[in-house]
């Protein structure tokens, strides 16, 4: 592909957010809609998600991560997408132009009249939480333990603890004992589970893994292989309690203590960074801070579910082929933010040209009726019960935003 060529709609990313929003951009009538992945085949993640879960709300059927995957870029191919395999995204200037290397073309710039980053997220490494000790072989991210299973064919040992109940780390215990190893627990510093509810029942109470809340591992043991884990429970301010700490036995740490959002191109072109979720700025369109550049799924904020992903990316790819033809417009954007009880959310603000869901997460969780609204007036639900590990949405009607036409819209979670 020569640099030259017109392109109405470059992607970064070819995971389920930004398979979905080349879709989306060919459907909104851009004419060439140019997908670029780092990998050497596409889905991102997905790729090594080999156990059941994805799609029930897409497709209202229950497939493996690779199913979900084969149907979004089934459909890309045959709406026209291109897809940029071995190709990585290495900058991006403050105009949007991207610079890319690849084996047969070498290094190149691409314009486009309007560009998605769907570059997803990363996880936090053992680097980033401070754990004191040596660093023998044998800690791994869970995710990365979950590639070596499913798609290397390996193992990463026989006997496992588990850092942090993030989703990932919940299925690799389970993954784990259907291999033969075994799992001696999986330890939450925070008072709640991280992961979904149903990862809970379904991953550890299922296999009966020991899962020990406000507890955490403050020292790694071993020098050339891991040994085990000195763990201890912790009081409100996370920090060790003296005379609770013992020895847990082990050759394998896998960590499951968070994702970050992949933002480097983001800061790169100078977009504006939300301190929070640690992802663009982005508004009901998803444009971000510079209107012709729009971010979609785990780039912006972490989401439980794929098919929210799917249908976030599908938006900013067809809004983004509006952009490229001219068809958006700067309009005000009223200011969304977050109450008492809730930290992260996305957008971050509200055109009130269409109708947008907003996706929180509780700062701490409520075991009861409880309320999530969006003020003044705009939506009210009453929900059984609230969690930091599962997200809340509000859905707001454009027509409502337009009518009440607020200096600004409050997001909260609270008792009913």
């Amino acid at each position: 592909m020569n640099g030259r060529d017109r392109i109405d709609v470059l992607i970064v990313g070819a995971g389920p957010a930004g398979v979905a929003a080349g879709i989306g951009a060919r459907r909104a009538g851009a004419e060439r809609v140019v997908v670029a992945e780092r990998d050497w085949d596409l889905g991102g993640i997905l790729q090594q998600c080999i156990h059941p879960g994805f799609g029930l709300r897409t497709f209202k059927e229950e497939l493996t991560g690779p199913e979900y995957m084969h149907r979004f870029v089934q459909q890309a191919r045959e709406a026209g997408v291109e897809f940029l395999t071995n190709t990585m995204v290495f900058q991006m200037d403050p105009d949007g132009g991207l610079w890319t290397m690849n084996r047969e073309r070498g290094i190149e710039r691409l314009t486009a009249g309007a560009v998605v980053l769907a570059m997803g997220c990363r996880e936090r490494p053992l680097g980033a939480i401070r754990v004191p000790g040596t660093r023998p072989a044998g800690i791994y991210t869970a995710g990365t333990a979950q590639r070596f299973v499913n798609m290397e064919g390996g193992m990463p040992g026989r006997r496992a603890v588990i850092l942090g109940s993030g989703d990932i780390g919940l299925i690799m215990a389970r993954r784990m004992v259907w291999e033969g190893a075994s799992v001696e627990g999986v330890y939450e510093v925070m008072s709640w589970a991280g992961g979904l509810r149903r990862n809970i029942a379904q991953c550890l109470d299922d296999y009966d893994i020991p899962f020990h809340l406000e507890t955490t591992v403050t020292r790694v043991h071993g020098r050339d292989r891991l040994e085990g884990v000195t763990v201890a429970k912790v009081d409100e301010r996370r920090a060790p309690i003296p005379d609770t700490e013992r020895f847990v036995p082990c050759d394998t740490l896998l960590l499951a203590v968070g994702l970050i959002p992949e933002n480097e191109l983001s800061r790169m072109a100078g977009l504006a960074i939300h301190p929070v979720t640690g992802g663009p700025v982005v508004n009901d369109l998803l444009q971000t801070s510079r209107p012709s550049v729009f971010a979609a799924g785990n780039v912006s904020i972490v989401y439980d579910l794929v098919d929210n992903v799917s249908d976030e990316g599908l938006r900013a790819g067809e809004n983004a082929a509006r952009y490229a033809r001219g068809e958006l417009s700067a309009t005000r954007a009223i200011p969304v933010r977050g109450g008492e009880n809730v930290r992260l959310f996305l957008p971050q603000c509200v055109t009130g040209e269409t109708d947008v869901t907003i996706y929180m997460r509780v700062t701490h969780p409520i075991e009861g009726a409880c309320r999530v609204t969006a003020e003044p007036g705009l939506f009210s639900q009453r929900l059984r019960y609230a969690r930091p590990g599962e997200m809340c949405e509000a859905h707001l009607e454009a027509e409502r935003v337009r009518a009440a036409n607020p200096e600004e819209i409050v997001v909260d979670v609270q008792p009913a």
